[in-house]
């Protein structure tokens, strides 16, 4: 997938959130929303720490443009960059706001929202997706997070050392 400069820029940046997801036991997801170039928002899973299962990158960055004021008409021109494909819920968020773009790394073979369940299907979104850019890259921050124990998962749900 090619990416011009700017926009590399910008997915470097999701990286960098994503490795600080990972640096404190989140799912390493980073996401960055951009309007005329400009970075309005930036996020990182904060599932785990705020133990708010709704606290994904992307709907961190739908905050932050909510907090400042802006109308919802703002969205419509944000370009969105995530380092994995949006989930169900954070596709769907962002197809109902309208957003101009989502360009994200490794799609997502547990929650994705088009690779598991295509909501653009359901909600014929006008926005602009693309995927693949640095996707072994993302899915290795996915593999390495997965290796560990999730320190909130529940105690059913968490991997037992094989002795």
């Amino acid at each position: 997938m090619e990416l011009t400069k700017k926009e590399e820029e910008f997915m470097e940046k999701a990286f960098d959130y994503a490795k600080q997801a990972l640096a404190n036991q989140e799912v390493p997801v980073g996401c960055i929303f951009v309007l005329d170039n400009d970075i309005l928002a930036v996020g990182r899973n904060e599932v785990n720490e705020t133990k708010n299962a709704t606290r994904h990158a992307e709907m961190v960055c739908i905050d932050q443009i909510v907090d400042k004021g802006n109308s919802r008409d703002i969205f419509r021109k944000i370009d969105v960059f995530v380092t994995v494909e949006p989930c169900i819920m954070c596709a769907a968020a962002l197809y109902n706001l309208k957003v101009h773009s989502v360009t994200f790394g490794c799609k997502n073979d547990r929650f994705g929202g088009s690779t598991v369940c295509n909501v653009a299907d359901i909600l014929k979104p006008v926005t602009v997706v693309k995927g693949g850019y640095r996707a072994d890259e993302a899915m290795q921050l996915l593999k390495e997070f997965y290796k560990g124990q999730n320190p909130n998962a529940p105690e059913s749900k968490v991997k037992k050392k094989k002795e």
